[in-house]
């Protein structure tokens, strides 16, 4: 099944989930900041979109306040996943993993080609 990683604050992830729905699309959704992707979900992700950086939302708040512009380059790729599983804060949010689709953001043209 779908899981949808999400914040109820975030309006992207509210039109996100209401995609979703009126397409009769079954998810399971998860609360991202109690409950943030674990590394091997993180590490899925990493494998099917190709860029680390694309994981981190990166005009958060907490992504500022560590300063991860400047760390990030230099970072290691477990070491990142290993942050992100911890901060869910941290990462781009809707967070959308199934067995045929990872989607991270809300792009409704890239939403509308994974769910046909």
């Amino acid at each position: 099944m779908l899981k949808v990683y999400e914040y109820e604050k975030c309006s992207t992830c509210r039109k996100a989930l209401k995609f979703l729905e009126a397409r009769g699309v079954r998810y399971e959704r998860v609360p991202i900041v109690e409950r943030p992707p674990t590394p091997g979900e993180l590490r899925e992700m990493l494998r099917r979109i190709g860029d680390i950086k694309r994981l981190f939302n990166t005009s958060g708040e907490l992504y500022r306040e560590m300063k991860l512009s400047e760390k990030l380059p230099t970072m290691k790729a477990e070491e990142a996943l290993d942050l992100l599983s911890r901060h869910g804060k941290l990462v781009k949010r809707p967070f959308a993993l199934g067995a045929t689709v990872a989607l991270l953001g809300f792009d409704e043209a890239e939403w509308k080609k994974a769910f046909k």
